[in-house]
Protein backbone atom coordinates (compact mmCIF):
# COMPACT_ATOMS: atom_id res chain seq x y z
CA UNK A 1 0.00 0.00 0.00
CA UNK A 2 1.41 3.39 -0.99
CA UNK A 3 2.20 5.74 1.89
CA UNK A 4 0.23 9.03 1.81
CA UNK A 5 2.33 12.08 0.96
CA UNK A 6 5.38 9.92 0.44
CA UNK A 7 8.44 12.07 -0.19
CA UNK A 8 10.03 11.51 -3.60
CA UNK A 9 13.72 11.28 -4.23
CA UNK A 10 15.21 14.50 -5.72
CA UNK A 11 15.41 13.38 -9.36
CA UNK A 12 11.90 11.83 -9.53
CA UNK A 13 10.53 14.89 -7.70
CA UNK A 14 12.21 17.21 -10.22
CA UNK A 15 10.89 15.20 -13.17
CA UNK A 16 7.39 15.11 -11.66
CA UNK A 17 7.46 18.87 -11.07
CA UNK A 18 8.16 19.39 -14.78
CA UNK A 19 4.43 18.92 -15.38
CA UNK A 20 3.97 22.52 -14.19
CA UNK A 21 5.70 23.67 -17.37
CA UNK A 22 2.33 23.05 -19.04
CA UNK A 23 0.67 25.73 -16.92
CA UNK A 24 1.66 28.63 -19.25
CA UNK A 25 0.17 26.65 -22.14
CA UNK A 26 -3.21 26.45 -20.42
CA UNK A 27 -3.01 30.15 -19.47
CA UNK A 28 -2.36 30.87 -23.17
CA UNK A 29 -5.47 28.89 -24.10
CA UNK A 30 -7.47 30.94 -21.59
CA UNK A 31 -6.23 34.10 -23.34
CA UNK A 32 -7.25 32.55 -26.68
CA UNK A 33 -10.67 31.96 -25.14
CA UNK A 34 -10.85 35.69 -24.32
CA UNK A 35 -10.12 36.49 -27.99
CA UNK A 36 -12.97 34.20 -29.08
CA UNK A 37 -15.36 35.87 -26.62
CA UNK A 38 -14.41 39.29 -28.00
CA UNK A 39 -14.83 38.05 -31.60
CA UNK A 40 -18.25 36.58 -30.74
CA UNK A 41 -19.53 39.87 -29.32
CA UNK A 42 -18.18 41.87 -32.26
CA UNK A 43 -20.00 39.59 -34.74
CA UNK A 44 -23.18 39.59 -32.64
CA UNK A 45 -23.09 43.40 -32.32
CA UNK A 46 -22.71 43.74 -36.10
CA UNK A 47 -25.57 41.29 -36.73
CA UNK A 48 -27.89 43.22 -34.40
CA UNK A 49 -26.72 46.52 -35.90
CA UNK A 50 -27.37 45.26 -39.44
CA UNK A 51 -30.85 44.10 -38.41
CA UNK A 52 -31.50 47.59 -36.99
CA UNK A 53 -30.45 49.21 -40.29
CA UNK A 54 -26.84 50.19 -39.55
CA UNK A 55 -25.10 50.30 -42.96
CA UNK A 56 -21.55 49.95 -41.58
CA UNK A 57 -22.55 46.84 -39.60
CA UNK A 58 -24.28 45.42 -42.69
CA UNK A 59 -21.15 45.89 -44.82
CA UNK A 60 -19.01 44.18 -42.18
CA UNK A 61 -21.44 41.24 -42.00
CA UNK A 62 -21.53 40.88 -45.79
CA UNK A 63 -17.73 40.95 -46.01
CA UNK A 64 -17.47 38.35 -43.22
CA UNK A 65 -19.74 35.84 -44.99
CA UNK A 66 -18.83 36.72 -48.58
CA UNK A 67 -18.23 33.69 -50.79
CA UNK A 68 -15.89 33.94 -53.80
CA UNK A 69 -17.53 33.97 -57.23
CA UNK A 70 -20.92 35.05 -55.89
CA UNK A 71 -22.79 38.35 -55.97
CA UNK A 72 -22.70 39.94 -52.53
CA UNK A 73 -26.18 40.71 -51.13
CA UNK A 74 -27.12 44.36 -50.67
CA UNK A 75 -29.33 43.76 -47.66
CA UNK A 76 -29.64 41.35 -44.75
CA UNK A 77 -31.35 38.20 -46.01
CA UNK A 78 -32.08 34.77 -44.56
CA UNK A 79 -28.94 33.17 -46.00
CA UNK A 80 -26.68 35.91 -44.63
CA UNK A 81 -28.28 35.66 -41.19
CA UNK A 82 -27.92 31.88 -41.27
CA UNK A 83 -24.22 32.10 -42.20
CA UNK A 84 -23.54 34.63 -39.43
CA UNK A 85 -25.39 32.50 -36.87
CA UNK A 86 -23.48 29.40 -38.00
CA UNK A 87 -20.29 31.39 -37.53
CA UNK A 88 -21.38 32.28 -33.98
CA UNK A 89 -22.18 28.62 -33.27
CA UNK A 90 -18.76 27.71 -34.64
CA UNK A 91 -17.12 30.14 -32.18
CA UNK A 92 -19.15 28.65 -29.30
CA UNK A 93 -18.17 25.08 -30.23
CA UNK A 94 -14.48 26.01 -30.49
CA UNK A 95 -14.83 27.75 -27.13
CA UNK A 96 -16.33 24.55 -25.67
CA UNK A 97 -13.39 22.64 -27.12
CA UNK A 98 -10.99 25.05 -25.42
CA UNK A 99 -12.78 24.58 -22.08
CA UNK A 100 -12.46 20.81 -22.38
CA UNK A 101 -8.76 21.05 -23.23
CA UNK A 102 -8.01 23.57 -20.48
CA UNK A 103 -9.95 21.94 -17.63
CA UNK A 104 -9.54 18.32 -18.68
CA UNK A 105 -5.88 18.71 -19.63
CA UNK A 106 -5.00 20.53 -16.42
CA UNK A 107 -6.84 17.95 -14.31
CA UNK A 108 -5.24 15.03 -16.17
CA UNK A 109 -1.68 16.20 -16.72
CA UNK A 110 -0.92 18.97 -14.20
CA UNK A 111 -2.82 18.90 -10.90
CA UNK A 112 -6.13 17.95 -9.33
CA UNK A 113 -8.66 20.76 -9.03
CA UNK A 114 -10.54 19.12 -6.13
CA UNK A 115 -13.93 20.05 -7.57
CA UNK A 116 -15.78 17.12 -5.97
CA UNK A 117 -19.08 18.36 -4.64
CA UNK A 118 -18.90 21.67 -6.53
CA UNK A 119 -22.32 22.40 -8.07
CA UNK A 120 -20.77 23.46 -11.38
CA UNK A 121 -18.38 20.53 -11.77
CA UNK A 122 -18.63 19.19 -15.36
CA UNK A 123 -20.18 15.71 -15.43
CA UNK A 124 -17.36 14.33 -17.56
CA UNK A 125 -14.60 15.64 -15.28
CA UNK A 126 -15.31 13.06 -12.55
CA UNK A 127 -14.04 10.24 -14.79
CA UNK A 128 -11.72 12.14 -17.09
CA UNK A 129 -8.53 10.54 -18.34
CA UNK A 130 -6.44 10.83 -21.50
CA UNK A 131 -8.70 8.43 -23.45
CA UNK A 132 -11.95 10.14 -22.43
CA UNK A 133 -10.42 13.52 -23.25
CA UNK A 134 -9.34 12.34 -26.71
CA UNK A 135 -12.82 10.97 -27.46
CA UNK A 136 -14.56 14.17 -26.36
CA UNK A 137 -12.13 16.31 -28.35
CA UNK A 138 -12.75 14.15 -31.43
CA UNK A 139 -16.53 14.63 -31.03
CA UNK A 140 -16.08 18.39 -30.64
CA UNK A 141 -13.95 18.53 -33.80
CA UNK A 142 -16.66 16.61 -35.69
CA UNK A 143 -19.22 19.18 -34.55
CA UNK A 144 -17.00 22.05 -35.73
CA UNK A 145 -16.38 20.30 -39.05
CA UNK A 146 -20.15 19.81 -39.48
CA UNK A 147 -20.73 23.56 -39.09
CA UNK A 148 -18.08 24.36 -41.73
CA UNK A 149 -19.51 21.74 -44.09
CA UNK A 150 -23.03 23.14 -43.67
CA UNK A 151 -21.75 26.66 -44.40
CA UNK A 152 -20.21 25.33 -47.62
CA UNK A 153 -23.36 23.46 -48.65
CA UNK A 154 -25.50 26.57 -48.16
CA UNK A 155 -23.49 28.17 -50.99
CA UNK A 156 -22.78 24.92 -52.85
CA UNK A 157 -23.35 26.52 -56.27
CA UNK A 158 -20.38 28.85 -55.64
CA UNK A 159 -17.90 25.99 -55.17
CA UNK A 160 -16.43 23.52 -57.60
CA UNK A 161 -17.47 19.88 -57.10
CA UNK A 162 -13.93 18.89 -56.10
CA UNK A 163 -14.04 21.39 -53.20
CA UNK A 164 -17.35 19.93 -51.96
CA UNK A 165 -16.00 16.38 -52.32
CA UNK A 166 -12.77 17.28 -50.51
CA UNK A 167 -14.59 18.90 -47.57
CA UNK A 168 -16.98 15.96 -47.31
CA UNK A 169 -14.07 13.51 -47.40
CA UNK A 170 -12.29 15.45 -44.63
CA UNK A 171 -15.46 15.37 -42.52
CA UNK A 172 -15.82 11.60 -43.08
CA UNK A 173 -12.16 11.19 -42.09
CA UNK A 174 -12.91 13.00 -38.82
CA UNK A 175 -15.88 10.69 -38.23
CA UNK A 176 -13.82 7.56 -38.89
CA UNK A 177 -11.02 8.85 -36.66
CA UNK A 178 -13.45 9.46 -33.79
CA UNK A 179 -14.92 5.97 -34.24
CA UNK A 180 -11.42 4.46 -34.24
CA UNK A 181 -10.48 6.39 -31.07
CA UNK A 182 -13.71 5.30 -29.32
CA UNK A 183 -13.21 1.66 -30.41
CA UNK A 184 -9.58 1.65 -29.26
CA UNK A 185 -10.61 3.16 -25.93
CA UNK A 186 -13.28 0.46 -25.53
CA UNK A 187 -10.75 -2.30 -26.26
CA UNK A 188 -8.30 -0.78 -23.77
CA UNK A 189 -10.99 -0.51 -21.09
CA UNK A 190 -12.13 -4.11 -21.62
CA UNK A 191 -8.54 -5.37 -21.54
CA UNK A 192 -7.85 -3.44 -18.34
CA UNK A 193 -11.05 -4.77 -16.72
CA UNK A 194 -10.23 -8.38 -17.65
CA UNK A 195 -6.67 -7.99 -16.33
CA UNK A 196 -7.74 -6.37 -13.05
CA UNK A 197 -10.84 -8.48 -12.49
CA UNK A 198 -10.20 -11.89 -14.10
CA UNK A 199 -13.14 -14.28 -14.23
Amino acid sequence: MTEPNKKLAPIPAFIFMSRWLQLPLYVGLILAQCVYVFHFWVELKDLIGAAMGNDAALQHIIQAVAVPNTVAPTRLNETTIMLVVLGLIDVVMISNLLVMVIIGGYETFVSRMNLDGHPDQPEWLSHVNASVLKTKLAMAIIGISSIHLLKTFINANAYEPKVLIAQTAIHVAFLLSAMAIAYTDRLTTLTYSETKYPK
